[in-house]
């Protein structure tokens, strides 16, 4: 009796373990949403401010995992990131390339000037941390800057995270053939499959109700550029997942609770915004 009654407490805590668990990713999942819808909805200095804002704390994140956080390719990094987005506000779009030009050549000179206190491998891996995480990032305000991005900017998530909805959904009703089991033994064909069907089918119905907004016919542009940003978003996510697996943490950060860090949250938006920007600046236009 006694050993049944302990056992019973345990199995207890568990399950209220379990549901609050539970219930603080859905808090935050949901608090999540509203921050991003509002940035779309609003755009402007707003949305400016949080893609810099995800940007930063998702470098951190990467650097943090690497080692450079706190290092002179790191911060160099930073730095190069910052003047990055404010390239952005320019109206000629040379100030990017001679932004990202800048910091690589400020990367080798602190290389060169403090040899050998790091390798090349540091250096590499500051400067591709402003393109892996700031520059995709910034997609999402480059898109919302588009003719129409009001609307536009809304398929860089609808495929992504609508993607990943399905792809589960879909995973767990028919996955049988494993993609990657070494790297993520969850995911499967069938599930992808379904998570690119499902985005494509959520972005022509998005595409239905844009036009009985505006009167615009962005069906097929929404169809194609959904379908293309959700096949993508699959490899978003595993690459993020194999740095973990290479660094063997389970997660970037707890800036997020129960989903993790930036980089756990928006590792398939960071392939998909520029993907859904360059199908759709070339199709709409």
């Amino acid at each position: 009796f006694c050993l049944s009654r302990g056992l019973g407490d345990v199995y207890k805590r568990q399950h209220y373990v379990c549901i609050y668990n539970m219930l603080v990713r859905i808090l935050s999942g949901i608090v999540l949403l509203l921050i991003t819808g509002s940035s779309l909805i609003i755009g402007g200095w707003y949305l400016y401010g949080i893609c810099i804002f995800i940007s930063l704390v998702g470098m951190m994140e990467y650097y943090r995992v690497l080692g450079i956080n706190k290092k002179l390719p790191g911060i160099i990094g930073y730095v190069g990131a910052t003047a990055y987005y404010v390239s952005l506000l320019m109206t000629d779009e040379c100030f990017g390339i001679l932004v990202l030009t800048a910091t690589a050549i400020a990367m080798m000179i602190a290389y060169v000037a403090t040899f050998p206190k790091y390798t090349i491998e540091d250096i590499a891996k500051g400067y591709f941390g402003v393109i892996y995480v700031a520059v995709m990032i910034s997609y999402i305000y480059l898109t919302r800057k588009l003719s129409d991005g009001e609307y536009l900017a809304w398929l860089i998530f609808i495929c992504s995270w609508g993607s990943d909805s399905f792809a589960y959904l879909a995973g767990v009703a028919f996955g049988k053939h494993k993609m990657t089991p070494k790297l993520s033994p969850k995911k499967s064909y069938e599930g992808a499959v379904g998570g690119i069907a499902g985005a494509a089918v959520l972005g022509a119905l998005f595409g239905v109700l844009v036009k009985y907004l505006t009167g615009a016919d962005y069906m097929a542009a929404f169809t194609a550029a959904s379908a293309i940003g959700a096949t993508i978003s699959i490899f978003g996510d595993l690459a993020a997942s194999a740095i973990k697996r290479n660094k063997d943490i389970k997660d970037y950060g707890r800036l997020i609770p129960g989903h993790g860090g930036i980089l756990d949250r928006y590792d398939s938006v960071i392939f998909t915004a520029p993907i859904v920007y360059w199908v759709l600046y070339f199709i709409v236009r």
